[in-house]
């Protein structure tokens, strides 16, 4: 399975393409402009994806701020973790305060929980339930590629920040220990801000995580 990584928005906040055998999904669509729009549109045609659904790890703005794009561009539907419908409804509250004037509110069409699959192609996601950022923040793990999109759960040599409405450090550190640190040390972890990393890195230079 491909990934495939755009940069999006003032917050640099990390774009998502995975896809196998010509089906695709599109993770935490941060794209806000037109230009960030196209470059988008123009991967998938490119690369001839049939995209199938939307994918949010949380619904923080910096990663939902173009959902109700790709849902209309691509005639897809939404799906968020259980637990925060909620964290994404209240973004169209505080949108213009952060200078998104323009920011267009996306209504999820399915829930997801620990547990949950996602069949990309030949490919299986499995959702891991990771709270702490935001209190329903899930993350996507492949093992047979060897990877996890992270979201804002772990970063290289840093953190999710724990101090915005919902977010609790120990309850960060608790989803870092037991649903990160378990998968095997090669696995890259895709961040939602900043460059990949791996399980294996962060366990010996996180200074966070000298705390796990």
């Amino acid at each position: 399975m491909e990934v495939i990584k755009f940069t999006f928005n003032p917050f640099m906040e990390n774009t998502y393409i995975l896809h196998d055998s010509g089906k695709g999904v599109i993770i935490d669509p941060g794209c806000y402009d037109p230009a960030e729009e196209q470059a988008l549109i123009e991967c998938i045609e490119d690369k001839s994806i049939q995209i199938e659904k939307i994918l949010n790890t949380h619904g923080h703005i910096d990663h939902v701020l173009g959902n109700a794009f790709a849902k209309r561009q691509f005639d897809v539907p939404l799906w968020i973790g259980e637990h925060d419908a909620t964290t994404l409804k209240s973004v169209e509250a505080y949108a213009s305060s952060y200078g998104f004037q323009k920011y267009t509110p996306s209504i999820p069409d399915q829930s997801l929980k620990e547990g949950d699959e996602i069949k990309i192609g030949n490919r299986t996601l499995k959702v891991l339930f990771a709270p702490g950022h935001a209190p329903g923040h899930i993350a996507f793990y492949s093992a047979a590629d060897g990877f996890i999109i992270g979201g804002d759960v772990l970063f290289q040599e840093s953190i999710g920040r724990t101090d915005l409405p919902g977010g609790d450090f120990d309850t960060l550190m608790e989803s870092i220990k037991t649903q990160f640190f378990t998968l095997p040390d090669e696995t890259v972890v895709y961040s939602g801000h900043g460059g990949e990393t791996t399980i294996g890195h962060e366990k010996l230079y996180n200074p966070f995580c000298k705390l796990v």
